[in-house]
């Protein structure tokens, strides 16, 4: 089954970020009532933005609450509703209960998009919501994504994508309205940290978050930590990678990592980059796993 997204329409793209931002607006305030999936990163928090501003209360943005959401993320989206008044809810899903996900093949996505939707669905069909939403966008066009699949067989709108929002201008927007996740790092589920084949269990994912929070205590912005067995292969983003490479700071990184749970930690040398497991898949198969975004 082909997964590709495409722009509609194509002529969206020769609007300027503002005239697109009107257009989103336009967009949202036509629906009665909407949910939006949001998990904090700077697509769909700009979305949850937008449809408050468009539809109000009628607007209602559900994060999902999971093994694989980290804690830092939880807290992000904790802060973001607040400040913005969002009218907003956590509810969790359990995609771990899957054997599907968690044999974590090269379409986990999906299993995990497919739960996700189910659960905006019944409480949609439960509580009158006319729509649900996601912070899909013009620039994650083209490309294999399991999750997309998803949204798509549960009718789910794609806004951003529809107003033609490519990433950077979502950033732009995002800054001009004061939203503090317009330059929020990559984000993805701690489950992309796994590689394929590995099965995805609640202790690995814990491990994982434990890394990643004691390299962002040590001020890092950018960064993976990528499972393998018990050894973690830290990748940071290159501009930051000089820092870590110099012997006192690898020798704080290694000793940090051990005192979470790791036996083995290394550093990649070519630094933090999307969807790096990947690298592990047949060239014929890597068509069909491309990196969502943020992994």
């Amino acid at each position: 089954m082909k997964e590709f997204i495409h722009i509609r329409p194509s002529e969206k793209i020769s609007l300027s970020p503002e005239q697109k931002a009107d257009l989103l607006l336009s967009q949202l305030s036509k629906i009665p009532s909407i949910i939006v999936a949001l998990s904090g990163g700077a697509d769909s928090a700009y979305l949850a933005w937008a449809a408050h501003r468009a539809l109000g209360e009628n607007a209602l943005s559900i994060t999902a609450i999971s093994p694989s959401f980290p804690a830092f993320d939880r807290a992000t989206v904790e802060e973001f509703v607040s400040k913005f008044h969002l009218l907003h809810e956590f509810i969790e899903t359990h995609e771990m209960e899957n054997p599907a996900y968690r044999a974590n093949a090269s379409d986990r996505c999906y299993f995990c998009k497919d739960e996700l939707f189910s659960v905006l669905d019944a409480v949609a069909q439960t509580r009158g919501f006319a729509a649900i939403a996601y912070g899909v966008n013009a620039d994650d066009t083209l490309d294999f994504r399991p999750g997309h699949r998803a949204a798509t067989e549960h009718q789910v709108l794609a806004p951003l994508l529809d107003a033609g929002l490519r990433k950077a201008e979502i950033r732009q927007l995002s800054q001009c309205a004061g939203l503090p996740t317009w330059d929020r790092p990559a984000s993805a589920c701690l489950a992309s940290r796994v590689p394929y084949g590995t099965e995805v269990t609640p202790e690995r994912l814990a491990l994982i978050e434990r890394g990643e929070a004691a390299l962002r205590n040590l001020g890092f912005s950018q960064f993976r930590v990528r499972l393998h067995d018990r050894l973690a292969r830290v990748e940071i983003s290159p501009a930051e990678l000089p820092r870590a490479l110099s012997p006192e700071m690898a020798a704080t990184i290694s000793r940090h990592l051990k005192a979470v749970g790791f036996t083995y930690v290394a550093l990649d040398l070519e630094g933090y980059r999307q969807g790096s497991l990947n690298e592990t898949l047949p060239v014929s198969g890597r068509a069909s796993a491309k990196a969502a975004p943020g992994t």
